[in-house]
């Protein structure tokens, strides 16, 4: 399924990568490589959000789930990763119709193993500092 990021109000460059239908039930979410690392972006929308009007911290922590393996495979196209781990520190709420951009960096890169990090944020104000490590397996089919 085609999704395109100009629905979600996505900044230029940001594509999305099919393949995932939980990603997209959950997001949809989106990624480019940057200059810095790989970035993803997420646009919050009420689906998002808990009781209290903020966006869920389980769909954050999804959010940087995909941020952390989509850095560890640097956006390629036919490689594939699991999540071994995943810390998560919640820092600031993001609310409806926030735009929500991660910045990833991979801190260390075995065989198999990629260590990551990344950092969620709203107009510049730090949302959710997350680090993990991802596992490269084969494609599935």
């Amino acid at each position: 399924m085609k999704i395109d990021p100009n629905d979600y109000n996505i900044p230029e460059g940001f594509r999305h990568y099919g393949g995932d239908p939980a990603e997209d039930s959950l997001g949809p979410f989106f990624g480019r490589i940057g200059e810095n690392g790989f970035e993803t972006a997420f646009r919050a929308q009420a689906k998002h959000c808990n009781g209290h009007n903020t966006v869920h911290g389980g769909i954050l922590m999804s959010f940087a789930d995909y941020s952390l393996c989509m850095a560890g495979i640097d956006g390629a196209e036919g490689v594939s990763v699991i999540t071994i781990s995943c810390n998560n520190e919640f820092i600031l709420p993001a609310l409806e119709g926030d735009l929500i951009l991660g910045r990833c960096e991979v801190l260390r890169q075995g065989r198999s193993l990629i260590f990551v990090r990344c950092t969620l944020s709203v107009n510049g104000n730090h949302v959710l500092n997350s680090s993990g490590v991802v596992k490269r397996i084969p494609k599935p089919a």
